[in-house]
C-alpha cells in the first residue's frame, strides 16, 4: 500500500508519498496522475493538512448493528445517506469546535473511502472497486441532541470542524475485515471491524452512484461501529482505522 500526506508547504499545499521518516514530494494531484520530484521534507517536520478537499463528504447512517441498536433506532433497509459540507472538513491536530449551546457532541470513528474517478450509475458492486482510489480515517463528529430534534442530520453533523479526516490516504488496502477504533484521552471508547457493516464499501460506492455523480476526492464515511459518546472541551480525540493510521484532534470550546 501507498500512503500519500497533504501537506503544507511554503509553496503551497503539497501532495507527498510517504518513504521510510521522509515525505516524496508530489507534483500534482495523486488521482489525476502525480508524479514524483527529487525534493524530500522530514515527515516529523511536515504539517499534516486535510487528505483531500472533496465536493461532497457522503455520510453512511447505522451501518453497523451494534451501533444502530445502542442508538435505539432500526437497522436500515438499504444504507442511510446523508451529507457533511466540504466546509466541516479538518485535518490532523486541527480543534474540534465543540459549540457551547448544542449539548452533547459525539465521536464516531469511521473508515473513509476516497473516489478515484469520476463515478456514475454503476450496474453493480463489483465495478466500484476500480473508482476507488484508496481509503482514509473520518471522525463523524455529531451533536446528538440536535440530530435527535432535527430528525434529519444536516445540522447535527454539518458544523464547521466536524469532518476531522486523515492522516492519509492508503491505496490498495484489504477493508474487509479492518479494526476502527476511538480513543478519548487515551481511553478506548469504540472497537469494531470493518466485516461488521451490513453495507460493504463495494457496496455503497454502487449505491450511491446510482444517485448522484461522484466526483474524484469525494469521500464516503462508511458508517461507525458502537461506543459513541460525548467529547468536552479539553479532550483528545484519536481515530484509528487499521493499515491506515490515527487521526488525533484536540477539542476546543467554541462560545
Amino acid at each position: 500500500p501507498v500512503r500519500l500526506y497533504r501537506i503544507d508547504h511554503p509553496d503551497g499545499p503539497r501532495w507527498a508519498r510517504r518513504d521510510a521518516d521522509d515525505l516524496v514530494l508530489l507534483e500534482g494531484v495523486p488521482w489525476e496522475g502525480a508524479t514524483e520530484t527529487d525534493r524530500r521534507v522530514a515527515f516529523e517536520d511536515a504539517p499534516l493538512l486535510a487528505p483531500a478537499s472533496p465536493t461532497k463528504v457522503i455520510g453512511i447512517g447505522r451501518n453497523y448493528r451494534a451501533h444502530a441498536a445502542e442508538l435505539g433506532a432500526p437497522v436500515p433497509q438499504e444504507p442511510l445517506v446523508f451529507l457533511k459540507p466540504p466546509s466541516s472538513i479538518i485535518g490532523p491536530k486541527a480543534p474540534i469546535r465543540h459549540p457551547s449551546w448544542v449539548g452533547r457532541v459525539d465521536h464516531e470513528a469511521e473508515l473513509g473511502i476516497v473516489i478515484g474517478v469520476e463515478t456514475w450509475q454503476l450496474a453493480s458492486p463489483a465495478e466500484a472497486s476500480r473508482c476507488i482510489f484508496g481509503f482514509c480515517c473520518v471522525n463523524d463528529v455529531t451533536a446528538r441532541e440536535l440530530q435527535k430534534r432535527d430528525v434529519q442530520f444536516t445540522r447535527a453533523k454539518g458544523f464547521d470542524t466536524f469532518c476531522p479526516i486523515g492522516p492519509c490516504i492508503v491505496t490498495d488496502l484489504d477493508t474487509r475485515d479492518l479494526a476502527v477504533r476511538a480513543r478519548v484521552n487515551g481511553e478506548l471508547r469504540q472497537d469494531g471491524r470493518t466485516s461488521q457493516m451490513i453495507f460493504p464499501p463495494d457496496h455503497l460506492v454502487w449505491f450511491l452512484s446510482r444517485v448522484m455523480t461522484l466526483q474524484p476526492g469525494d469521500i464516503i464515511s462508511t458508517g461507525t461501529p458502537a461506543g459513541v459518546g460525548p467529547l468536552e472541551p479539553g479532550d483528545t480525540v484519536e481515530v484509528e482505522v487499521e493499515g491506515i493510521g490515527v487521526l488525533d484532534n484536540p477539542v476546543r470550546e467554541d462560545s
